[in-house]
Order: C-alpha cells, then structure tokens, then sequence
C-alpha cells in the first residue's frame, strides 16, 4: 500500500520520508472539512488549471512572510509535487540535442526524472559558479544549448549544506543561464533563517523555483509548486492533459489552501522543526564518536565522511549485517564515479533512541 515498508531488524537511514507519527492525519481532516463546507462542490469538480486561486494566493503571502518580494499569484502553478514540477518544466524546456547540467553530488532521483526529457547530462560544481560559467561557454563553443541548470542550493540533498551567499549571487549572473531551483527544504530550518533563495536574488529572471509540501506536510498529497514567470505558467496550463483534466489535485489543493489559511500549517511546522532538530541532534550526537559530522541547520540529511580508506560500497552489506542501512555516496553522483568516502544518513524517519541505536550500530561498523 506505501512505498517503504521497514525491513525487519533494520534500522533505516537510507529513506528521506517523514516520521509517520508527525504527519498531520486528524488536522488535515479538519481542513478537508472545512474546504467542503466552504467550497461545495466546486472542491471536487476539475480546478482550474494553474490551481486554485486559494492556495496560490496563500503560497505567495507565505512566501512573502517569509522572504520578501513574492511572486504574483499568476507566476505560480500547483504541481503533483517537486518531482512532477522538474518533470514538467524539463518537457518545456529540453529540446532535442540540449543539455541540462546538474550540480554534483545533488539528488539521485532528479537525473532518470531529466533523462526522461531526453537531455544530455553532464555534471558541474555549482558550489564553484567559475567553473559553472566556463562549462556553460564550452558546452556552447560546441554549438549545443545548455537548457538550465538544476540544484538543491538549500539544505540540499544529500548533503545538508546551503550554496554560500556569494556563490548565489554568482550563480544568477550567469549570462543567459537558466537556473531550476529545487526549493523543497526551505521551511525545515532549525537555527537561525534560510539563505536568500536564488528566485529572490535573481528577482524572478532567469530562475524557475520548485516548491513541495511532501516535507513540510504530507508525501501523500502529491503537491507542490513552480514559481516562473507568467509566461512559462499559461505554457504550463496549456499542456494537454492539464487542458483535459484541469488543475493537478485539485481537492488536495483546496484543502491545502484551507490547511494553510486557517493556521493549522504555521502550527504544524513548528512542531515538525522542534521533532527534526531533536531527531538530527540525537543521530549527529550519538554518531559524533565514530565520524566527524557537521550538523546541517535544515533540511533531513547528513552526509558523513568515511575513515581514511573506507568506501561506502563495501561498507553497506558490513553494515546491514549489524542492523543498519544508509544510501551509499557515489548514487548522488551522475556517472557514480564520486563520493566513495560518503555516506548520506536521513535522520527523518526514526525516532529519536532509534537514531541513536542506528548510530551505534554503525559506529560497530565504522570503529
């Protein structure tokens, strides 16, 4: 019936799902309710096709409050979430022969998403804007076009970190580079405040933002967002099946739009911050014997540096054999030639003396 189903005696750091225990079942009946009431039956007719209007203007008003500078309620399409969202702004923008460049290491699942498009591949430092500009002209010099470039700039998957500042700014001032900003973490943030996302520095220009609520609220909703311009919307809502179909879930945007309205969203994710910090703080602490670790300040993710002449291939069978699984590093990289040093650990979907138990268990493995 769901997608991970627990292994038995193993301890699981390999799956980037929320704990089940903190996803909001009684509170979104409440909102669904509370849609139906308000809305009737026009919550369970086809949507309109860049969403409703509800939930896009609540995105935008959420987005101000917390960022400044909004885009337009008309700049933004609901998605079936972020992997829809890639998908469907790769369909409008490869063509054939084009290439997409990935940062590296970044989310293993994006490249089959962007290899459905049809786009070449080929991975680049985004960390390093110089190097990302000189691959940019090469790839040009070649009289091939470089469709965009795709990251996750913030408390990124696999590696928890955030793009540093400058290298935003750099990034955005690529000439003629356009940028798919994979957005999907911004709200779990446990210290301080989330950098500047690369859509507000780039004052909309250039870059395409992907938005989600399967972290922030429910996998299951299969909902999300693309903020671009209007443009690029009215292309969106004239694809075929959304001019059959309508809006993408469109009962689940509603309610969404209900969930965040009445305050039950601001709720939740304040709960959900202090449950993940709690849980990365026991995995971080319980592992810091065994690795040097340092704790990322959002998002799900730890990528651990391995003990000299350790690879995390051979290290995974040793592992599960004492009870405890992990992604190994080179998956998140494009042609699995890197991060053999690496391991990513989620620290999302386990309690907090499961972490640690998971921790010691690998520690066994590590010492």
């Amino acid at each position: 019936m769901i997608q991970f189903e627990a292994r038995p005696g193993i301890l699981d750091l390999s799956w980037g799902h929320p704990r089940p225990e903190l996803l909001p079942a009684a509170e979104w009946a409440v909102a669904q309710a509370g849609a139906l009431r308000a809305s009737g039956w026009r919550a369970l007719t086809y949507g309109y096709a860049a969403g409703p209007r509800p939930l896009t203007d609540w995105i935008a008003a959420r987005l101000a409050a917390i960022e400044g500078g909004p885009p337009r309620p008309e700049s933004l399409f609901v998605t079936a979430g972020a992997s829809h969202a890639l998908a469907l702004v790769a369909s409008l923008l490869v063509e054939p022969g084009d290439v997409v460049l990935v940062d590296e290491p970044t989310y293993h699942l994006a490249f089959q998403i962007l290899a459905d498009a049809r786009a070449e591949l080929r991975s680049v430092p985004a960390g390093d804007p110089a190097a990302v500009a000189e691959r940019v002209g090469a790839i040009r010099a070649e009289g091939r076009r470089v469709a965009f470039l795709y990251l996750v700039p913030t408390f990124a998957n696999p590696t928890g970190r955030s793009l540093e500042p400058a290298a935003r700014r750099a990034l955005v001032a690529i000439d003629g580079l356009t940028i798919v900003e994979d957005d999907t973490y911004r709200e779990l943030v446990y210290e301080g405040s989330a950098p500047p996302s690369l859509w507000h520095l780039a004052g909309g220009r250039n870059v395409i933002r992907l938005g989600s609520f399967a972290k922030t609220v429910a996998p299951g909703l299969r909902l999300g967002w693309i903020s671009g311009t209007p443009e690029l919307v009215k292309r969106l809502t004239m694809l075929g099946y959304v001019h059959s179909g309508g809006g993408v879930n469109h009962t689940a945007a509603v309610t969404m739009a209900e969930f965040g309205t009445s305050g039950a969203y601001e709720t939740h994710l304040a709960g959900l911050r202090d449950s993940y910090r709690a849980q990365r703080d026991a995995l971080v602490g319980a592992l810091s014997p065994y690795a040097s670790i340092d704790g990322p300040a959002g998002g799900w993710f730890l990528w651990v540096r391995l003990p000299p002449g350790r690879r995390a291939g051979d290290l995974l069978p040793a592992a599960e054999r004492q009870g405890v699984s992990f992604v190994p590093g080179p998956r998140f990289h494009l042609r699995g030639d890197g991060g053999h040093d690496r391991i990513r650990l989620s620290f999302s979907l386990l309690p907090p003396d499961e972490l640690r138990e998971a921790a010691r268990r690998l520690g066994r493995v590590l010492a």
